[in-house]
Parts: structure tokens; C-alpha cells; sequence
């Protein structure tokens, strides 16, 4: 068995966007900024449009204001230290109120 291979692993977690503001530019950058340290691909998602966590135009693109919901869906080595950090970031509104 390939037990000392590291397995790909898929994870996706729903959230709701919090902050009164919704997903902005500085809160898009700050998703990326984050999802960029990691080897995992990261997909975010909302109302059927998909895409890639670690581009600041496609984040913008989804328009999220304050109450939306979206999915985030992380796959590869480090998804459980990805999905962690993604958690942090709308947990804590982004630093925002």
C-alpha cells in the first residue's frame, strides 16, 4: 500500500459572506493572497458560477455582497491547511465589521 504517499484530498465547505461589504477588491486580494500559499487547487463558488480561488479577477467576478453564500471547494496536499485558512479568513469577516 502507498501509505507514505501523500493522498490528494478534497474537501468544501459552505460559508456566508459577513462583512457589510460583501467581497470587495481588498477582501478579494486578501482570498488570494491566501489561497496562493498553498499547492492546492481552490475553487470558489456561487449560484452556479465556479472559479479559481487564486485569481483576483475571477473572485471579483463573482459579486458577493454582505449575506451571499458561496461554496469553497479546495482539492490537493495541503487542502486541510488551505481550507483552514480560507475558514480564518470569513470567520473573521476579513477584518472588516
Amino acid at each position: 500500500m502507498g501509505a507514505h504517499a501523500k493522498e490528494a484530498v478534497g474537501l468544501e465547505q459552505e460559508f456566508i459572506i459577513s462583512n457589510k461589504l460583501g467581497i470587495h477588491a481588498r477582501v478579494a486580494a486578501q482570498i488570494v493572497k491566501v489561497a496562493a500559499q498553498f499547492q492546492s487547487e481552490i475553487w470558489i463558488m456561487k449560484s452556479g458560477n465556479r472559479v479559481n480561488g487564486k485569481s483576483i479577477l475571477d473572485v471579483m467576478t463573482l459579486v458577493c455582497p454582505h449575506g451571499s453564500r458561496i461554496r469553497v471547494s479546495v482539492d490537493g496536499p495541503d487542502a486541510a491547511a488551505a481550507m483552514d485558512a480560507l475558514a480564518h479568513l470569513f470567520q473573521t469577516k476579513f477584518g472588516e465589521s
